[in-house]
């Protein structure tokens, strides 16, 4: 199942030494001038969870595999985007094809190097690609009410509820408010989701921060804060060069050592990789074995037989039914067989709504 976060910003924000970090890899140039990130760099990321190596321990799994996301590094985006500017039409198409955004935001000095702006102000940068975004879907929606306008006025249905959907979107737009902050009807989503505006993803702030700002912050980021707040958004504070120094360091005790000296007590990529896990509303269940423990990732709500497509598209085919164990059981009654013998495995149908944590093995028919 592929979730995945696109990360964007300025030029010269550390969008590529992020990337690299939370990759642990150097493939993404991370050079000092704009647009040194032309096509889109990708990599697969585990998402940090204790619970996986609780549940391999107690099912004596010989190989622990955790569940992934995906981060994309985009072209750094300059104001005039949305009218073709630097890599703007590049950028606009990239963005579109991920599911939420991570949005790196300068909040360190550093005269050695440039700002594209020439002047250190994360929230103007934070509007400026905001406004790029709102600019390149209100030209896309005002061409397309052209268009659905013909067919409304033949009593086309869906041409009908397209317009009305969309005509919510400008008015929003017109007043400077992303399609995200809108509230729309359940009835309505699919149409909405449907139009693929730019400005509806939802956004994780990534405040990039000096090494000595890292455990607490500074006043930039605490602007940035400030400003996520007012729009019900999420905002992370790291430093992209510690994070870049921690992913060379392959003991884990070096590297818990290294960030015990700075004051922290996890990475950033750790509470950046969890914010987007919950950014995207996801949620992850387990399967284990004398194999491996392996965790799964879902969107919350999804069903038992979905769940089960995620392993395999038979086991979603073919589902019977989900041997189900939720985690706190199965670790209070140390593991499969204490957690049957206490009454805690549950036999659930196709259409469970399958909760985080839960621990399944599927039964299918093909």
């Amino acid at each position: 199942m592929g979730f995945n976060c696109g990360i964007i910003g300025l030029p010269n924000v550390g969008k590529s030494t992020l990337f690299n970090a939370l990759t642990s890899t150097a493939k993404a140039e991370s050079a000092n001038f704009p647009f040194c990130t032309i096509e889109p760099n990708t990599g697969r990321v585990g998402v940090p969870d204790s619970r996986l190596e609780k549940i391999a321990a107690i099912g004596q799994s010989a190989k622990i595999i955790p569940t992934q996301l995906e981060f994309v590094d985009i072209a750094g985006l300059v104001r005039g985007a949305s009218k073709g500017e630097g890599l703007g039409n590049q950028f606009l198409a990239n963005i579109r094809e991920v599911d939420a955004v991570v949005h790196v935001l300068r909040c360190f000095v550093d005269e050695n190097v440039t700002h594209v702006e020439g002047v250190v102000d994360p929230v103007r940068d934070a509007e400026t690609v905001e406004t790029e975004l709102m600019l390149a879907d209100l030209e896309m929606l005002e061409k397309r009410v052209e268009t659905l306008s013909k067919k409304a006025r033949g009593n086309d249905k869906t041409a009908v509820l397209q317009l009305k959907i969309i005509e919510q979107v400008l008015f929003s737009l017109q007043k400077g408010q992303p399609a995200r902050t809108l509230k729309i009807m359940k009835d309505d989503k699919k149409t909405f989701e449907m139009l693929q505006l730019l400005s509806a993803k939802p956004v994780l702030y990534v405040c990039n921060v000096e090494e000595s700002s890292a455990a607490g912050g500074n006043i930039l980021s605490e602007a940035v804060n400030n400003m996520a707040i007012k729009q019900g958004a999420v905002s992370v504070v790291i430093s992209a060069k510690i994070e870049e120094e921690i992913a060379v360091l392959e003991e884990d005790s070096e590297k818990t050592e290294f960030l015990e000296t700075l004051g922290l007590k996890e990475t950033g990529l750790t509470r950046v990789i969890r914010a987007g896990y919950e950014l995207l509303d996801l949620i992850t269940f387990f399967t284990v074995g004398p194999k491996e423990a392996h965790a799964w990732t879902i969107s919350k709500n999804a069903t038992a037989s979905q769940a089960a497509g995620v392993i395999h598209t038979d086991f979603e085919k073919g589902f019977i039914k989900a041997e189900t164990i939720a985690y706190e059981d199965f670790i209070d009654y140390n593991g499969e067989q204490g957690a049957k013998e206490a009454g805690k495995m549950r036999q659930e149908g196709r259409d469970y709504q399958t909760q985080d944590g839960d621990i399944m093995l599927f039964r299918f028919n093909v």
